[in-house]
């Protein structure tokens, strides 16, 4: 089930997207898609509403170094237990919307393709062998970077947390096997990352483990996976698409920030 949340210029709700593509309608449903789904039979072709992000999440935990590939272009060596960093809440947009490019402070903005998973109840200290029972769904995501600000500061929470620095969408797929699906980014049409989950060094239920180890995750909460080898930088203009197999494509263009 792929569940999206999509403005029709008269506020915004959640629904279900369906129908062949090129002739898919979202059908709106009534309140958040944690509970049974109840629909409300208002249904809209997907073309003619705007989806937004998928999920307002109170926070977002990411993963850094955990893809071999990306470690060997950074030049970095492989963590022995997940290194997790966190990205705010208002860094957090969705499929179609802008980038913002912020010239003043940054030289540097690379693009980071990654697979997120969606958590679905309130959860600490999951067990790896129950941690498919929190998951609600995954989507694509980009873990925008400053990098120059990520080598000068020494840690990453500037150069991750700019807002618009994790674009989210275009929606959720509840009905998905995460350990083996390609992985690509392209920035105007072009090749720049392709992977594939089954390359994660630390497995999503280990991710899991982990991090509920540390902190109660909630509803609607964002986990993002890591990105493999491949990463490069981004200029005003310039239009960046992340796509997953099994879920689709999340595409956003860089403008300069205000």
């Amino acid at each position: 089930m792929r569940i999206a949340r999509f403005s029709t210029g008269e506020g915004v709700a959640f629904g279900v997207v369906e129908g062949a593509q090129g002739e898919e309608f979202v059908s709106r449903i009534d309140g958040h898609p944690f509970a049974a789904i109840q629909f409300t039979g208002e249904r809209y072709p997907l073309q003619e509403v705007r989806l937004v992000t998928p999920m307002l999440p109170s926070k977002v935990i990411a993963v850094g170094k955990n893809y071999a590939g990306h470690i060997r272009e950074m030049g970095g060596e492989a963590p022995v237990e997940p290194l997790i960093f966190g990205k705010p809440s208002t860094s957090v947009i969705g499929h179609g919307e802008a980038i913002a490019y912020p010239h003043k402070l940054t030289e540097h903005v690379d693009y980071e393709g990654e697979l997120a998973v969606v958590i679905g109840r309130l959860c600490r200290e999951v067990p790896v062998e129950r941690a498919h029972e929190v998951i609600f769904g995954y989507t694509c995501a980009n873990d925008v970077t400053a990098r120059d600000l990520q080598r000068r500061d020494g840690q990453w929470t500037r150069a991750k947390g700019f807002d618009t620095f994790c674009p989210l969408g275009p929606w959720i797929q509840t009905e998905l096997d995460p350990a083996d699906l390609a992985i690509t980014t392209t920035v105007n049409g072009e090749l720049k990352q392709s992977g594939r989950t089954s390359e994660l060094l630390h497995d999503i239920p280990t991710l899991i483990a982990y991090i509920t180890d540390v902190m109660t995750l909630i509803p609607g909460d964002v986990i993002l996976t890591g990105t493999p080898a491949g990463v490069g930088p981004l200029e005003d203009g310039d239009e960046v698409s992340v796509g997953i197999e099994g879920i689709g494509t999340l595409t956003n263009r860089v403008v300069p920030r205000d």
